[in-house]
């Protein structure tokens, strides 16, 4: 099908070039033929779909006006509640769980006349970097089948990279968007902590998480933006936006943009190969009008630690509700105790597990302060580090992952290894700015990201350097 891209989807259907039905056949027959191998998919909504579709097609046939992201499928995380439909966020716990309400990103997708086509596989409760988490199954890299996608968004990330979808919805806690985006070499994007309304989605870490878009551009990935952002009445930490998203008003230049180059983003444990890509990137972006400046974040060493102190915390506290009695597999036993222990022992994995009794840990009397109190005050600085930085600099620039995508199973026992291909995402999260990963370049054959970061609500300067350097891309290839 020529028209790949969102927008194109949409200009196309109103133009009377293709109908609803039609785009959603091909990427329904897309998903059949590939997914078999890949393993993105849990759920496809084939009824549901074509009941959008067709609905799309009548309002087409009786000339009314077309809704922003009329006809668009769209695939959207197993953590996302869809009415009717089962939410297991990856977890044996929640293998019954069917949703009663719509998530607030859903109902806008739906407002929106977005073809929601099915739900995606991830890492267990969001817990991973490989999507290998998951209870179901494991989901592998399009680029490279024998490789990860990344995670914990990994089934989002793979289903628009393989080409079954033209945009998809993630969420990301540490970087679960950004990094499979990278991984997979496709467009991720997490917007500011509090610009899309997390009502609807099962909870990792509370003051972390924020669902963004995949795409294959920057202008894909604003138009869902612009469609699922905004205040929402059912989420306080949602905010009203002074300046929303608008795909068309993207400017495709570097003019007059300074970028910073944190040097704490250039580790040792950084793949040399990696880090050539990204200083060619540097390079091409100075060449072309963008002012480059390197800068010092110094408490960057400092936010994995702090990371995996908050997150766990409030995984801990959030996933306290699966107990087999309010949510969850229910364990039958004349105990108690007893039965709350077979319940959580048998519907969560060991990742899931590991995290709980870590939060658990940090939050128990005589170590919240050594600890979680710590964190905090360390999270703050950071953000702190942030605004310094954007002071002086439009954009940061960075590295999205310290190394291409890894071989199936090569970290999944090594979690500490497996928490370090994180390194350079966690941060945004906890600073609640946002970031944005986009291909530039291939290592061995395998995509590399490129990371963009701006202070908070500043999403728009983002997509513009974004936009940019694919333009840039585009008009060198």
């Amino acid at each position: 099908m020529q028209y790949k891209t969102a927008i194109g989807i949409r200009r196309a259907i109103e133009a009377k070039e293709i109908t609803a039905i039609e785009v959603l056949e091909h990427y329904l027959e897309v998903i059949k033929n590939k997914d078999n191998e890949i393993g993105a998919f849990l759920e496809v909504f084939e009824n549901e779909a074509r009941e959008q579709a067709n609905k799309i097609d009548n309002m087409v046939a009786t000339g009314q006006s077309l809704p922003r992201m009329a006809g668009v499928p769209i695939a959207i995380k197993d953590n996302m509640l869809y009415q009717g439909k089962v939410a297991s966020a990856g977890s044996k716990m929640l293998e019954k769980y069917v949703a009663t309400y719509d998530s607030t990103v859903v109902d806008r997708l739906k407002k929106a006349g977005a073809v929601i086509i099915g739900r995606t596989n991830m890492d267990e409760f969001a817990m991973g970097s490989s999507t290998e988490t998951s209870f179901w199954q494991k989901t592998k890299n399009p680029v490279d089948v024998t490789k990860t996608p990344g995670g914990s968004s990994g089934g989002s990330a793979a289903a628009v990279a393989a080409g079954m979808v033209p945009v998809s919805l993630g969420s990301d806690t540490g970087g679960s968007i950004r990094q499979p985006a990278a991984l997979c070499g496709v467009v991720g994007m997490k917007p500011s902590y509090g610009r899309v309304s997390r009502y609807g989605l099962i909870a990792l870490g509370s003051s972390l998480d924020q669902i963004g878009p995949f795409a294959t551009t920057p202008q894909d990935a604003a138009l869902v933006l612009e469609v699922i952002e905004g205040l929402d009445v059912h989420d306080a930490t949602s905010v009203e936006l002074t300046e929303t998203t608008a795909s068309e008003l993207i400017e495709e230049n570097f003019n007059g943009m300074k970028f910073g180059v944190p040097k704490e983003y250039f580790v040792d444990e950084m793949d040399s190969e990696v880090k050539k890509v990204i200083e060619e990137a540097i390079n091409q972006i100075k060449e072309n009008g963008g002012t480059i400046k390197e800068v010092s974040l110094p408490l960057t060493e400092y936010a994995l630690s702090a990371y995996y102190i908050i997150q766990p915390a409030e995984a801990s506290s959030n996933l306290g509700r699966f107990d087999g009695m309010r949510y969850g597999t229910r364990a039958l036993s004349d105990n108690l105790k007893e039965s709350y222990l077979m319940a959580r022992g048998e519907g969560f994995g060991n990742e899931v597990k590991r995290r709980i009794m870590m939060g658990a840990y940090v939050l128990s009397a005589g170590y919240y302060d050594a600890y979680y109190k710590k964190a905090l005050q360390i999270r703050q600085m950071i953000a702190n580090d942030f605004k310094r930085v954007f002071e002086e600099v439009d954009v940061i620039i960075s590295p999205t992952s310290p190394c291409v995508a890894w071989g199936l199973g090569d970290k999944f026992d090594d979690p500490i290894a497996m928490y370090l291909a994180d390194i350079f995402t966690v941060s945004a999260n906890i600073a609640g700015i946002p970031g944005i990963s986009v291909p530039c370049g291939t290592v061995h054959g395998l995509p590399v990201g490129l990371q963009f970061l701006a202070g908070a609500f500043k999403d728009g300067k983002i997509l513009r350097v974004a936009a940019a350097f694919e333009q840039l891309k585009v008009n060198n290839s």
